[in-house]
């Protein structure tokens, strides 16, 4: 327990530090090692409130709730409801989307790996009932297949959406109540709030957001506290402790068992959840593959499973070191969350478990100049037009334009910026944006020698040259 002591104490020191330097209203920051556990909070849960944040406090935590959804759906496989490599039509027969191939061939394991194909940004707002996510699912018909099932990894929200749904047709019952049934009651969660209406029964924290891309503006609470119901299987609404995310963590740690030694979730299944199925171009902050469900980190020292979510103005980082039984989570609510993500979760997997995060990806000042034609044109999904334009001088520069929820978030007008080799098909931007240089990959071909898609975890398709 002393390095865990020393751990406590130089993050209550260094915390408000961070919170300060990095314009981050409030953390909350939670470590397990070898069967104990630690956390610490700072910081403010809403500015115009002034609550102060506790290690008690709720934040939401995004897309680390897909792990909790592949999680119900891999129980389903135990108790042999579920055949993750059956086509998803076994389960939901009027499943579709804009492609009637596709839409037959699509199997669940596809679904919990990003492999799908399909496009995946879908955040329509289908009400605040039980049917949000069968709603959800319906509506799925006309949305694009980008490349075939199996592929390759293009990250998807809504394929969490219908893996939600078959959860829910499997259960007879709403995706909150499996959460609660299945997963907070066997756990013995006590801070976890699948919706609003459950949040504020806690010291809920508000999401902040920045839509001045000034750095020294200041993040403001958002107007809305969450994201539609629609999209809770992918992320849109759960909030919890860290201490709560990191007992759910030692669960996939401990071969299934809860705390009391409930068994959860057998060994195979919690083993299968972390074994590679894909491998991901090298991007920096998303992993070098995917598991089901799990993204999977190659780290000097060990690997390390874990998974980030952002709502609202709100951040979120779980990582886990399996061969070291360590795993950390830091909850944020605004302001640049990234640098207290590298300092407090690096320093955490190094001091504990011998593993060295890799350093994020930046520009190089002598960077060669790269043949233009292949790179330039425009890449557009549901969410967002990504232009790559050569001037006068071969320099390549690229401007995205947000649509639909997006634009929302991000405010202001798109920035033209100037991207330079990184490694072979792949550009990075001279310029951060939201703390860190964004790899941008080029793959595939469309036939002309130019790139069939831009990636950036999610692949976006070329829709001129």
């Amino acid at each position: 327990m002393s390095e865990l002591n020393e751990i406590r104490g130089w993050l209550e020191s260094r915390l408000p530090e961070l919170l300060a330097e990095h314009k981050v209203p409030a953390a909350s920051i939670a470590v397990y090692a070898h069967g104990e556990m630690i956390d610490h909070a700072a910081g403010v849960l809403n500015k115009h409130t002034g609550v102060e944040a506790t290690t008690d406090s709720v934040f939401q935590i995004g897309s680390i709730t897909k792990v909790w959804t592949t999680t119900l759906a891999m129980q389903l496989v135990d108790e042999g409801a579920l055949d993750i490599d059956a086509p998803v039509r076994a389960y939901l027969p009027e499943f579709a989307v804009g492609d009637e191939t596709a839409s037959a061939e699509i199997t669940v394991r596809q679904l919990m790996c990003h492999t799908s194909g399909f496009e995946g940004d879908v955040f329509l707002d289908t009400g605040r009932g039980d049917d949000a996510v069968h709603r959800l699912v319906t509506l799925l018909a006309d949305v694009p297949q980008l490349f075939a099932p199996g592929e390759m990894f293009s990250y998807n929200n809504a394929a969490f959406c219908v893996l939600g749904r078959i959860v829910e047709v499997l259960r007879d019952k709403s995706y909150d109540d499996c959460l609660r049934d299945h997963l907070c009651t066997p756990l013995g969660l006590t801070h976890v709030a699948p919706s609003p209406y459950e949040a504020v029964r806690f010291r809920a924290a508000s999401g902040h957001l920045t839509p001045d891309p000034d750095p020294d503006a200041e993040p403001q609470p958002a107007q809305v506290w969450a994201l539609p119901r629609s999209n809770a299987p992918a992320g849109s609404m759960l909030a919890m402790r860290p201490r709560d995310l990191l007992t759910f963590a030692r669960m996939h740690l401990d071969g299934g068992r809860g705390p009391d030694g409930t068994a959860v979730l057998t060994p195979e299944s919690a083993l299968a959840m972390r074994r590679r199925e894909v491998e991901l171009p090298d991007l920096g902050l998303m992993g070098d593959a995917w598991g089901l469900g799990w993204s999977l980190f190659d780290w000097p020292g060990g690997r390390v499973v874990g998974h980030d979510g952002g709502t609202l103005g709100q951040s979120a980082f779980l990582r886990v070191a399996p061969e070291h039984d360590i795993a950390v989570a830091l909850l944020t609510n605004g302001g640049n969350p990234l640098p207290l993500y590298v300092e407090l979760v690096g320093r955490v997997l190094r001091e504990l478990a011998g593993t060295q995060m890799p350093a994020l990806p930046v520009p190089d000042a002598d960077a060669p100049r790269v043949e233009t034609a292949r790179f330039v044109g425009t890449y557009a999904s549901s969410v967002g037009d990504t232009v790559v334009s050569e001037d006068a001088d071969g320099r390549l520069w690229v401007e995205r334009t947000p649509k639909g929820v997006f634009a929302e978030l991000d405010g202001g007008p798109p920035e033209r910026i100037e991207l330079v080799a990184y490694d072979g098909d792949k550009l990075i931007p001279v310029k951060p944006q939201r703390g860190m240089h964004m790899v941008q990959a080029f793959v595939g071909d469309d036939g002309t020698g130019r790139a069939r898609f831009l990636h950036t975890g999610r692949a976006d398709r070329r829709v001129s040259r």
